[in-house]
C-alpha cells in the first residue's frame, strides 16, 4: 500500500524510566474488530484486537472472557517446527502470558457485563532483545481502551528487574542474565492489580519497592492509552447494555431471610463440605417459600442475591469475630501432616498435608537426553527442570471429565517451579542430573501451589538433592471494609476466603527471602503500609512451615537411593569429540552397549563435556576407561599392551590406543633377522607388547618389540645388502645431479619407508 492511500491511525509515544520509546496506535490495522492496537517497543510488534458479542449468556453471573496470546515464528524470521511446519497449539510460555493479561483485565469489567468477549495478542515482529511478554497486557488494554466495549480500564503490564542494586523497567534481555528480580507487574493509574515472578532470595522491603518502581511506569502507560482513546472517542463510544434483569424487592427478600443463617453457619466453624451442604439447605429452604409457578423463572436471579449474602455475611463475620471460617486465628496456620519417602520406588517422594490440602509429590532424576526442549518463536534452548502439577476432580470431591492440561495447572504449576528453581544446585558440576517434579493434588481447600512448593521441597531432600536451602510457600488473603477502613489479613487461606477476599497473595521463600510470588488484588487503594503487613505476616508464616519441614528431614539424605542413575561428568578436548563419536556413531554406540551405560557429549567451547550414566559404579568406571584410552595422546617411550589390525610383508599395523594405529615394521619384531612375517608368528589379532620408539614425518607412529627384550651378547647390527642392478638391466642412478641441475639432497635419496 503506497503512504498516499495509508488509513489514517492515531498514535501516542512514551519513554520508559530509561530514555527507550514505546509506541501505541490504533485504526491502522484489524479495523473490523471492536478494537485493535499495535504496541512497539525496539523492533517488537503486538497486535491486539477485542471483540464482544452484542447480548449477554443467558443465565449466567460471570464474565465469559477468553484471552489468547499467540507468537508467530515468522516474526523472528523462523520456520515452526514439527510436521506441518505452521503454529499450533499454545505453548506454556504462551499459556502463561495469556493468563497475566486475563487476570489483568477481568476485574475491570462491570460485574453486570456478560456477553462474550475476546481478546488475541499476536506477536507480530520479534526483537529477541525485547521480551514481548511485559507488553501483552499494555497491548490488549489498549484495544479494550479504543473499543466501545464497557470496561474500566486502562491497565498496562511492565517487568521489573534488578541490576547491579537498581530497578529497571522492561530489562532487555541482556540486563535479565545479571539481574536478581524477575517480576511482572499490572495496574490501573490508582491500584496494583496483578503480580507475579520469580526473585532471588529478596527480602520484602525490595519486594515493595520494586512494586513501587513498576507502579510509577504502568502511570505513564495508562495516561498515553488515555490519550490515545480521547483521539477515537466520538467514532467508539461505549456501548449501552442490559444483561441482568433485577428485582429489588426479591433481592431484599433474600437477604432479609437468609443474612442471619448465613452469619450463623460461617460462625460455626464447620468443615468445607458440611458448611457448603448448610448453605445449600438454605438456599433450598427460601425457594420453598417462592410460588412453584416462578421457581424457574427466578432461581437464577435468586441464586445471584444468595450469592451476595454469602459474600457479605463471611466476610463480615471474619471483620466482626476476628476469626476464620475454620474458627482458626487471622495469623493461624492449618495442622500439618508430612511423610516422606512414601513411594518404595521413585528416586524421591513426599506427601505435604495442610488441613484439607494435600500433595503427593514424585521426583526423578534422568540424564541430559531427558531434558526438556524449548522451542518458542523467541525463546530456544532446553531446562534441566520440570515441574508438573496435576488437578484431579476427587480433590474437590467432583465429577469431571479428565481432558488435556488446563491453564491453571499450568500456572500453579509454574508458579512452585519459579520457586524452587533458584535453590536446585544446577551450577554445580557434582549435580549433572535432569530433574522432574510431579505434584498430584489429592485434596483441595485452600492453596494446593503452595503446598506443591513443600512438597517439592520435601521430595528432593528425600531424593538426596543437595538443595542449597529448603523453600515453603504460604497463601495470603485479605478482606477489607471500605466505609470502616477495617481490614484482616489471613494466613494461609480457604477455597472460601479466596473467592471472597480482596487479596489472594501467594509468597515462596526460603529463611533469607522471598523466590517467587503471585498476587491478584481485587480492592482499590490497597496501601503500601498494609502491603507490607501482609507480606511480614506471609515471612512468619513462611517460617513456621519451614520449621515443620524440617522436624519431618532436617537435611536432603546423604545417598541416592541405589536404583537412582548414577552420572559422572568428564571433559575431553575438543578434537577428540569425533573420535569419541566414531563414524556414523560406531564408537560410542558401541562403547553404550558394552559398558551398559548412557553417554551424552556436548560441545561447550574449547571441550567437549561427556555425562556418563548408569545403574552402578563399575559401569561408569568402565566407560570412562574406553573414553580415556580414546583421548590419551601417544607419548615416546611409551609401552602399551595392542591389537595387531593388519598384517603386510613390510611389517604389521598395531593400535595402541582406540583409534590409533602404529607401525611395528618386520625390523623392530625380533633381534634377529627375519625374512618374512611368517618367520614372526604374528596374526590378526594378537595382543602384543609394543612400545613407541618414535614420530615418523606426518605423525605416524613406529613401534617395537624387540627393545623390550634383552639385545643378545655380541648383537651387532646386519649390514645393509648391496644394491644390485635393475631389474630392466640398466645402471641403478648413482645420486648425481639432479634434472635441473642443481645438488641432491646431503644423505642421497633418504630413508627408506
Amino acid at each position: 500500500m503506497s503512504e498516499s492511500n495509508k488509513p489514517i491511525g492515531a498514535r501516542q509515544t512514551f519513554a520508559l524510566p530509561d530514555g527507550r520509546e514505546v509506541t501505541i496506535e490504533t485504526g491502522i490495522l484489524a479495523k473490523q474488530a471492536d478494537g485493535s492496537a499495535v504496541v512497539r517497543m525496539g523492533d517488537t510488534m503486538l497486535l491486539a484486537t477485542v471483540c464482544c458479542k452484542k447480548d449477554a449468556v443467558e443465565n449466567t453471573d460471570f464474565m465469559p472472557l477468553q484471552v489468547e496470546y499467540q507468537e508467530k515464528y515468522g516474526a523472528v524470521g523462523r520456520f515452526p517446527g514439527g510436521f506441518f511446519k505452521r503454529e499450533g497449539r499454545p505453548s506454556e510460555y504462551e499459556i502463561l502470558i495469556a493468563r497475566l493479561v486475563d487476570r489483568a483485565l477481568r476485574p475491570l469489567f462491570p460485574d453486570n457485563f456478560h456477553a462474550e468477549t475476546q481478546v488475541l495478542v499476536t506477536l507480530i515482529s520479534g526483537d529477541r532483545n525485547n521480551l514481548p511478554d511485559a507488553l501483552a497486557g499494555l497491548a490488549a488494554s489498549t484495544a479494550l481502551s479504543v473499543s466501545n466495549i464497557p470496561w474500566e480500564g486502562p491497565i498496562s503490564e511492565v517487568r521489573v528487574g534488578r541490576v547491579d542494586g537498581q530497578m529497571v523497567i522492561n530489562p532487555t534481555v541482556e540486563q535479565m542474565e545479571n539481574s536478581d528480580i524477575d517480576m511482572i507487574v499490572a495496574a490501573t493509574i490508582d491500584n496494583i492489580m496483578m503480580v507475579e515472578g520469580e526473585m532471588k532470595e529478596i527480602s520484602e522491603a525490595d519486594m515493595v519497592e520494586a512494586l513501587n518502581a513498576a507502579h510509577a511506569a504502568i502511570k505513564v502507560q495508562c495516561q498515553a492509552q488515555l490519550d490515545l482513546a480521547a483521539q477515537v472517542e466520538k467514532a467508539n463510544p461505549k456501548r449501552e447494555y442490559c444483561h441482568e434483569t433485577n428485582d429489588e424487592e426479591l433481592r431484599e427478600r433474600v437477604n432479609k431471610e437468609t443474612y442471619d443463617k448465613v452469619y450463623a453457619i460461617a460462625k460455626s466453624f464447620m468443615g468445607k463440605h458440611e458448611r457448603n451442604d448448610a448453605f445449600d439447605q438454605i438456599l433450598e429452604e427460601f425457594m420453598e417459600t417462592i410460588p412453584e409457578e416462578e421457581r424457574e423463572e427466578k432461581k437464577y436471579m435468586v441464586a445471584r442475591y444468595y450469592h451476595d449474602v454469602q459474600y457479605h455475611a463471611m466476610r463480615n463475620m471474619i471483620l466482626n469475630e476476628r476469626v476464620r471460617l475454620d474458627g482458626r486465628k487471622l495469623d493461624e496456620i492449618r495442622p500439618i501432616w508430612i511423610e516422606t519417602g512414601y513411594l518404595p520406588s521413585a528416586h524421591g517422594s513426599a506427601i505435604f498435608t495442610r488441613g484439607e490440602t494435600q500433595s503427593l509429590m514424585s521426583c526423578t532424576l534422568g540424564t541430559k537426553l531427558d531434558e526438556q526442549t524449548i522451542d518458542g518463536a523467541i525463546i530456544e534452548g532446553s531446562s534441566r527442570f520440570i515441574l508438573h502439577y496435576n488437578f484431579p476432580p476427587f480433590s474437590v470431591g467432583e465429577v469431571k471429565p479428565i481432558r488435556s492440561t488446563g491453564r491453571r495447572e499450568i500456572g500453579h504449576g509454574n508458579l512452585a517451579h519459579r520457586a524452587l528453581k533458584p535453590m536446585i544446585p544446577f551450577d554445580d558440576p557434582e549435580f549433572p542430573y535432569t530433574v522432574r517434579l510431579v505434584s498430584d493434588i489429592l485434596e483441595s481447600n485452600g492453596s494446593s501451589s503452595m503446598a506443591t512448593v513443600c512438597a517439592g521441597t520435601l521430595a528432593l531432600f528425600d531424593c538426596g538433592v543437595k538443595m542449597r536451602k529448603p523453600v515453603s510457600g504460604i497463601a495470603m488473603g485479605l478482606i477489607t471494609d471500605e466505609k470502616s477502613g477495617n481490614y484482616a489479613i489471613l494466613s494461609d487461606i480457604l477455597g472460601d476466603e479466596d473467592h471472597l477476599g480482596d487479596m489472594d497473595f501467594k509468597v515462596c521463600g526460603t529463611a533469607d527471602g522471598i523466590t517467587a510470588c503471585q498476587m491478584d488484588i481485587k480492592v482499590n487503594g490497597l496501601s503500601s503500609e498494609t502491603m507490607a503487613e501482609a507480606l511480614e505476616q506471609a515471612r512468619k508464616g513462611r517460617m513456621f512451615i519451614l520449621e515443620k519441614m524440617h522436624e519431618a528431614i532436617p537435611e536432603p539424605r546423604a545417598e541416592y537411593r541405589p536404583f537412582v542413575p548414577r552420572i559422572v561428568q568428564m571433559q575431553i578436548p575438543r578434537e577428540f569429540i569425533g573420535a569419541v563419536i566414531g563414524p556414523g556413531g560406531k564408537v560410542i554406540q558401541e562403547m553404550q552397549r558394552e559398558t551398559n551405560t548412557t553417554i551424552n557429549i556436548e560441545e561447550v567451547g574449547e571441550f567437549g563435556i561427556i555425562d556418563i550414566a548408569a545403574a552402578n559404579v563399575d559401569d561408569i568406571n568402565a566407560a570412562m576407561e574406553r573414553i580415556k584410552a580414546i583421548t590419551r595422546v601417544p607419548e615416546v617411550g611409551e609401552i602399551y599392551d595392542g591389537v595387531v589390525k593388519t598384517i603386510q610383508p613390510f611389517g604389521a599395523f598395531v593400535e595402541i590406543l582406540p583409534g590409533q594405529d602404529g607401525l611395528l615394521h618386520i625390523s623392530e619384531i625380533s633381534w634377529k633377522r627375519l625374512e618374512t612375517m611368517e618367520e614372526s608368528g604374528i596374526n590378526v589379532g594378537d595382543h602384543v607388547r609394543v612400545k613407541l620408539i618414535e614420530f615418523e614425518n606426518g605423525g605416524k607412529l613406529r613401534l617395537s618389540m624387540r627393545v623390550l627384550e634383552p639385545k643378545p651378547e655380541g648383537y651387532k647390527e646386519p649390514e645393509q645388502r648391496p644394491r644390485g642392478p635393475r631389474r630392466d638391466g640398466g645402471p641403478r642412478r648413482d645420486g648425481g645431479p639432479r634434472k635441473d641441475g642443481g645438488p641432491r639432497r646431503e644423505g642421497g635419496h633418504g630413508p627408506r619407508r
